[in-house]
């Protein structure tokens, strides 16, 4: 069996269990905090999944070091060291993301630009940009790249949407290379 099947099996399993003590929010806020700290730390991953360190050491760290999370959250981490799956831990955190976006029929809209959008430019795109992908709300994560010129780049799953000047540019080359306009 695969790791993102694995993955998928727990993410599933956590989500039913969080959805039952109505604590969506709070654990998928908890595992981007985790994951954010995983993905800082690449020892972290090294450490907990070494295979001289006992499950208990191991246990304890994460008891330690996280001991702000809820139980439920806790509790998954301790089950994940307990089976050896530490491996899977960012792509079931990815997947029970996920699965909390479709549950709330919202998506996540990766916005490239070249300065930072503010507030209302990011809800504007948030308004509009729901609409198009049939969700009822999208959470706008503004990434500034200096490379563009102006305008956005926006991605919503596998959909992208490129505004960006450099993307008009090159739209034109094509055209004047193929002789049309």
């Amino acid at each position: 069996m695969s790791n993102q099947t694995i993955a998928n099996r727990y993410a599933v399993a956590l989500f039913q269990l969080a959805k039952e003590k109505h604590q969506l929010k709070k654990v998928n806020e908890e595992l981007q905090v985790v994951k954010d700290v995983v993905q800082a730390n690449p020892d972290f991953l090294k450490f907990i999944s070494h295979p001289k360190i006992t499950k208990q050491q191991k246990q304890d760290f994460i008891k330690k070091s996280f001991a702000s999370l809820n139980e439920t959250t806790l509790n998954t981490f301790l089950l994940l060291i307990e089976s050896n799956r530490m491996g899977i831990l960012v792509p079931m955190i990815d997947q029970f993301k996920s699965l909390v976006y479709d549950a709330e029929d919202m998506a996540e809209a990766l916005v490239y630009s070249a300065q930072p959008l503010s507030d209302k430019e990011q809800n504007e795109i948030a308004k509009s940009f729901a609409k198009q992908v049939k969700k009822s709300k999208l959470e706008v994560i503004n990434i500034v790249d200096s490379k563009l010129i102006g305008g956005v780049k926006i991605r919503i799953g596998d959909r992208i949407y490129d505004g960006t000047i450099k993307a008009q540019l090159d739209r034109l080359e094509r055209q004047l290379v193929a002789g049309t306009r």
